[in-house]
């Protein structure tokens, strides 16, 4: 556990050689941070919350980098309460009962309340979680949960009922421009070196939306770069990628990111966008998602969205993956580059995933109708006694291998499930069905 001292900005600045930019710039009051005016601007909820010294349980929900952990500091600096922090990642059940322990203590023999900031709380497990639940319910400490998880689906209903959940948005290049510019002028480091930088853009970039990496990045980049002869340190470009090694590509194959991007590349290509399929799809494999995970989902959009627009989008698609398992990536990403072109570019239709829709839903709320007799197998002289198959007529007897006869139980006889569309092939069987259909309804 960790006590928060909110008096130690004198202490960043004395040991700024040891500590990292974005430590040393944290701000301390609302009005240095950053962003997120939705929440701590004039009259918003957590502001006010701090205005009236009157602060709930909550969950800071966002992106890495964006300041759930600092807004936590300020809120406990600015309404004077203890302040205890713990991660998910390497604390545990005796560490928790450990901070009630301490918050009861001073609830009880001090008067004070106690905030208990648990970073990425979204790595605790439903014992860990379930530990919190009375004392955040009788009020023996005030929680504070940060997590870059959809909480929905990674906090237990229990605890989260008990908390107000709050959306932390991405920082705008305004605000890191700020960030910048405020790095640069105010850092006690910093400040005090002429630093010029080639192109910002660039630097926020890399940083992928993350204030910390941001400033972790210009720190590293001005210690990589060599003052000119009038003491000037130029950051070109290529100081830093140096800082950075690589672009940052945001995207966690295990977490929400990962559903974002692929909901987004099958919208693209049910939307009929192929530059914005191959963009998602760039996306996914730079940020090391499995190539056949992309694959099978491109199997089920080819039968889901363009069914028998395009007949061919489903070979196509099963094609795909066929050869990906043969040759692995990099290649790999030619083969979906192609493939995800090829569906966005076809005539779309989902009226044959209506159909089995529709027919489901018969199956599950009409009674099991029983087969027709002419429609039934006769194997056994029993059978052909009790009139199984009598009547049938054979399909490739008849013209056109179309015979007028009922498929569907009787009930059901005009029953329509599959209503083919005016697109693509689709629309030459729409035409061939509608006659079928009015031979079969004489």
């Amino acid at each position: 556990m960790e006590l928060f001292d909110t008096n130690n900005k004198k202490d960043k600045q004395q040991d700024s050689k040891f500590t990292p930019l974005a430590e040393r710039m944290r701000p301390g009051t609302l009005d240095d941070f950053v962003g997120q005016k939705h929440l701590v601007g004039p009259g918003k909820p957590i502001r006010s919350m701090i205005e009236n010294n009157d602060i709930v349980s909550m969950i800071l929900w966002g992106p890495p980098g964006v300041g759930k952990t600092t807004l936590a500091l300020i809120i406990a600096n600015l309404v004077k309460t203890e302040f205890v922090q713990l991660s998910a990642v390497s604390s545990g059940v005796k560490d928790v009962r450990q901070a009630i322990e301490q918050a009861a203590y001073n609830q009880k023999h001090l008067n004070k309340k106690t905030i208990l900031f648990i970073d990425e709380i979204h790595r605790f497990n439903k014992g860990q979680q379930d530990s919190l639940l009375h004392s955040v319910e009788s009020g023996t400490i005030i929680l504070i949960g940060a997590t870059t998880e959809n909480p929905s689906f990674e906090v237990i209903s229990p605890l989260l009922s008990r908390c107000r959940v709050y959306v932390l948005e991405e920082l705008s290049k305004d605000d890191f421009l700020y960030i910048i510019s405020s790095a640069l002028n105010n850092d006690v480091e910093l400040k005090e070196k002429k630093i010029e930088i080639e192109d910002k853009d660039i630097l926020i970039q890399f940083s992928g939306g993350d204030a910390r990496r941001l400033l972790n990045g210009l720190d590293l980049a001005v210690k990589l770069a060599k003052p000119d002869k009038k003491g000037v340190i130029k950051l070109t470009n290529a100081v830093i990628k140096e800082a950075y090694q690589a672009n940052y590509i945001k995207y966690d194959k295990n977490a929400e990111e990962h559903y974002n991007i692929i909901s987004a590349f099958i919208k693209s290509i049910r939307g009929s966008d192929p530059d914005a399929a191959v963009y998602w799809l760039a996306r996914m494999l730079k940020g090391g998602e499995d190539p056949k995970f992309v694959a099978r989902r491109l199997i089920i959009l080819a039968s889901e969205d363009i069914g028998n627009a395009d007949p061919y989008a489903i070979t196509l698609a099963t094609s795909a993956f066929t050869a990906i398992n043969y040759i692995g990536m990099p290649e790999a990403q030619l083969v979906l580059s192609q493939t995800a072109t090829y569906l966005a570019s076809c005539p779309k239709s989902n009226s044959s995933t209506i159909a089995i829709g529709r027919a489901n839903s018969d199956v599950e709320n009409l009674p099991a109708y029983d087969v027709p007799l002419h429609l039934r197998n006769a194997s056994t002289k029993l059978m052909k006694d009790l009139d199984y198959h009598k009547g049938y007529k054979y399909s490739h007897d008849f013209e056109g291998n179309f015979a007028e006869q009922d498929y569907l139980p009787k009930e059901l006889k005009d029953k329509v499930y599959y209503k083919p569309s005016e697109n693509g092939a689709e629309a030459k069987i729409k035409q061939r069905l509608l006659e079928w259909w009015k031979n079969r309804k004489r």
